[in-house]
């Protein structure tokens, strides 16, 4: 078993009207459902805006801090899902329900060695 990170690639603007949002929370809510009955479930949540980050940059044995996000761009990442599955196929199929649900671009990406 690995652990995968989906990330919900979500662009950057204002969000989508009360009704879509809705549907989308209800698909969502399913998926969770689903990943939790298949054993598969770690985390999953949503992510404040990029001008709610705060960078820590290190330089000069110190540690520098700034508001805003460290890059600007079309798309943020919105949320994370975090999981187990036994290989990549397992994971990217996870990864197509996820994008089904949130009608979001999905990054999967697995974690380094094996999960517990």
């Amino acid at each position: 078993m690995k652990y995968y990170l989906l990330s919900v690639m979500q662009p950057v603007g204002d969000p989508p009207a009360p009704e879509v949002l809705e549907e989308i929370g209800e698909n969502l809510g399913a998926f969770h459902r689903e990943l939790r009955e298949a054993g598969a479930w770690v985390f999953a949540g949503g992510l404040h805006g990029p001008e709610s980050s705060t960078v820590l940059r290190p330089g000069d044995g110190d540690v520098l801090i700034t508001d805003g996000p460290y890059a600007e761009g079309k798309e943020m990442l919105g949320g994370i899902c975090l999981l187990k599955a036994p290989d990549l196929d397992a994971a990217l199929e996870w990864g197509r329900k996820a994008a089904l649900a949130t009608t979001l671009p999905i990054e999967v990406r697995p974690f380094m060695g094996d999960a517990d």
